[in-house]
């Protein structure tokens, strides 16, 4: 089974034809998709915005990101549901143009990223505690990010603009 065929299984499905079909839960999912995009994506801004030392120098960034993980994390895990919930409603349109494979590979890159920040500085006591200025390589770790999901809203945004069908 190759790629088309599983987003036409997926949009021939009950699940995707009741989503299709439906007048308020299409909409519902695709405004709460938006809505938790916009944000998960504002916290990770902040974050890396820290990171870049651009926004509030004097927190340290571990207690930044005992704070505010629990949050990203939420908002992603609802991005990432009714994402897939809209890839359902959607079916092989999404595969008619090349913006959303390119989306979905940005989103790999951003995903990599933040394991690696996480592997790299996720248990460094000194650096989570403020003791350290971030690294360069937390710098830069926040600037593919930033510049990442900023991508990946601009390429979702850009979805409906290439297939007529939408």
């Amino acid at each position: 089974m190759n790629l088309h065929d599983l987003f036409q299984a997926m949009y021939e499905s009950c699940l995707g034809t009741a989503l299709a079909e439906s007048l308020y839960v299409y909409p519902l999912v695709e405004g709460i998709h938006l809505l938790s995009l916009a944000f998960s994506f504002g916290l990770i801004v902040l974050v890396d915005f820290r990171l870049l030392g651009i926004a509030l120098p004097s927190l340290p960034v571990g207690e930044m990101l005992k704070q505010l993980r629990p949050w990203m994390i939420g908002g992603f895990t609802a991005t990432f549901v009714t994402g897939i919930l809209l890839m359902f409603a959607l079916g092989p349109k999404l595969l008619a143009t090349f913006i959303f494979p390119l989306k979905l590979l940005v989103i790999l890159l951003a995903a990599l990223n933040a394991i690696w920040f996480e592997w790299k500085f996720g248990r460094d006591q000194d650096y989570l505690t403020g003791r350290k200025d971030p690294v360069v390589s937390a710098k830069i770790a926040g600037a593919i990010s930033l510049a990442s999901w900023s991508t990946v809203v601009v390429l979702g945004r850009l979805i409906p603009y290439f297939d007529g069908s939408f």
